[in-house]
């Protein structure tokens, strides 16, 4: 563990002169978000974001999951979390949402002590965030922890997180025409989508032993090759039927049956279990957008992603 302390509590007075400072916009006309280096955040988010980029001390043996939002994260943490008990004899996740094993750094800024929740953890700790690349402090990407992302194809995450966001905010239901026109803006928490996604796939090229890069539409199609590619790159070597228990254990019909999934909230949000589970399926899109819309996101995403030899077959 690392000598300085591990904190994420930043200078309420010091983080107000900076809010008055950046460029801000009302996400629906109700909720304020400000822009801080090319991405958009809350208030509180705003809190997180800073604190992260000045303060996140990284150990070697960390190993962070980062994600958009509504791309594949609880599956991702539900994985990563079974590949690294997979020696315990009750399975884990039938213990604790996915949330809970691998917390989301930010959201622990909300709750009474995040410093002590982080800094307590015990080696090697998986972590979570949604933030992007170029918030890590140097000294994280100079470490020698594992960095792990999963994105989805921009139609179906913009579909996952507008459901989403209206399950968590049923008093101030979003119309579907708005929050197209925030999420091809990159206009709202987190955003934008197409630039978060495109600096965690450089980095990935440029430092693939420290980068993986995954796409929530390989892991359906291929789960098992998938969780042998995550087990590799984690140092964890898998037995064939630890791979396939892996691939049952983590399956989302299976994760939306298990009773800690359906019921209760994430204690540091309050945000219900049961609101990360959907259908989970690829090209569930086609059933919300209108013709004109997924054209628009097709040449949005054409035009974002040129010349990087990103794709996405969905």
């Amino acid at each position: 563990m690392s000598s300085k302390k591990e904190s994420l509590c930043s200078s309420s007075d010091s983080l107000d002169v900076l809010v008055d400072q950046l460029p801000n916009v009302k996400l629906g006309g109700k909720i304020d978000i400000y822009q801080l280096e090319g991405f958009w955040f809350d208030r509180h988010l705003l809190d997180a974001a800073v604190s992260f980029k000045s303060q996140f001390e990284a150990r070697d043996d960390d190993i962070i999951l980062a994600s958009f939002t509504k791309t594949g994260t609880t599956w991702l943490k539900a994985i990563c979390t079974s590949i690294m008990h997979r020696q315990r004899s009750k399975d884990i996740l039938e213990e604790g949402s996915p949330h809970i094993h691998v917390p989301t750094i930010e959201s622990l800024v909300f709750s009474g002590n995040p410093c002590s929740i982080i800094a307590g953890m015990n080696s090697p700790r998986l972590l979570h965030t949604h933030f992007p690349y170029s918030f890590f402090r140097d000294a994280a990407k100079n470490s020698k922890c594992k960095v792990v992302y999963v994105t989805r194809n921009p139609k179906d995450t913009f579909v996952a997180w507008w459901y989403f966001a209206n399950t968590i905010s049923q008093h101030n239901h979003f119309p579907i025409d708005l929050a197209f026109e925030c999420f091809c803006s990159g206009v709202f928490h987190y955003g934008p989508y197409f630039e978060h996604v495109l600096q965690y796939w450089n980095e990935s090229l440029k430092t693939p032993h420290k980068v993986l890069f995954m796409k929530y539409e390989d892991l359906t199609t291929d789960p098992k090759g998938q969780v042998e590619k995550l087990a590799a790159f984690l140092d964890q070597p898998l037995t064939e039927q630890e791979v396939a228990d892996i691939v049952w254990r983590c399956s989302i019909d299976r994760l939306k049956s298990l009773e800690v999934n359906s019921k209760g909230s994430i204690p540091w949000t309050g945000v219900p279990n049961n609101s990360f589970f959907r259908r989970g399926v690829v090209g569930d899109s086609k059933n919300h957008l209108t013709p004109e819309m997924e054209e628009r996101l097709n040449q949005l995403t054409a035009q974002k992603f040129e010349g990087s030899s990103l794709n996405f077959d969905a």
